[in-house]
């Protein structure tokens, strides 16, 4: 018997990819609700409609919340109320559950999952090359997903995981991780750190540029060795850093960092005011 799913904010970017992911898919019965007019049009480009909130939540299985995080409070507000006892609320990114601005209904189970995208290392990945699946769930590079059961019976767990497969698709692993230890993920690691420091990196990039070094030759150099680089500081390879390079990026990191930079990213409570301004939490 097919699982029916209901699917918020269905013709949004995240939600057409995974429409396209599951419309075809005979494990479920999909229901879409899309309020906004370019949405709709972009299901009924995939000769899809959408229904009433209400009548797409009657009696439905899962729903899927592919809307935006500062959303997600009062959606489920209005949401989780009309769903029968029993019914998983999937959401699509960790801020609003750690940020605790979801619907408190202990019968119902919230379930978090986000993808990895495809790996630098694993993906057939061309810089220049339109077709190249940068974020996953196209159907052709592998993706890791990270799951969490925030809450409900552990038994939830295995449902929850199934549908986030399906929905990232490929998906290689899915790593099971507490609601907190997906904060630390995202927003803290990915976003907050890695996003900002390669932020800095592209200005760094066009800084050279605009001091006269080839535009190509730039690119080429620092893509190269943002791959080799990743594989010495992460041991993939044996292959060390030159001694002037490992005394370049010690001298450079107590320039460039602030001494207490890992609490300030990892702290329990700058991760919950980031979790709290991406949810737009009062």
């Amino acid at each position: 018997m097919a699982v029916s799913v209901t699917l918020m904010g269905a013709g949004g970017k995240m939600g057409c990819r995974i429409t396209d992911r599951l419309k075809d898919n005979d494990r479920y019965e999909m229901r879409y609700v899309e309020p906004g007019e370019q949405g709709r049009e972009r299901l009924a480009d995939r000769g899809l409609s959408a229904q009433s909130t209400d009548a797409a939540l009657d009696g439905t299985d899962i729903v899927v919340m592919a809307v935006p995080d500062e959303l997600i409070g009062s959606i489920t507000d209005d949401v989780v109320p009309k769903v029968d006892s029993g019914t998983m609320i999937v959401l699509l990114d960790p801020a609003a559950a750690y940020a605790r601005v979801l619907h408190d209904r202990e019968d119902v189970t919230y379930f978090l999952t986000h993808p990895c995208h495809p790996s630098f290392f694993t993906a057939e990945t061309s810089m220049d090359d339109e077709d190249t699946d940068w974020f996953g769930g196209q159907g052709r590079d592998r993706q890791d997903i990270v799951c969490a059961l925030h809450q409900g019976s552990d038994d939830e767990y295995s449902k929850g995981e199934a549908i986030a497969r399906d929905m990232y698709a490929p998906v290689r692993d899915a790593h099971r991780v507490t609601t907190e230890q997906m904060a630390l993920l995202e927003p803290a690691l990915v976003e907050t750190l890695l996003g900002t420091c390669l932020d800095v990196i592209c200005d760094g990039y066009e800084r050279v540029v605009e001091m006269g070094v080839p535009e190509d030759a730039a690119r080429a150099m620092l893509f190269g060795h943002l791959r080799i680089e990743l594989g010495i500081t992460f041991g993939y390879t044996d292959f060390p850093f030159s001694d002037g390079a490992q005394q370049a990026i010690e001298n450079a990191k107590k320039e460039i960092f602030q001494p207490d930079w890992e609490d300030r990213v990892f702290g329990t409570q700058n991760v919950r005011e980031s979790a709290e301004m991406i949810a737009d939490a009062d």
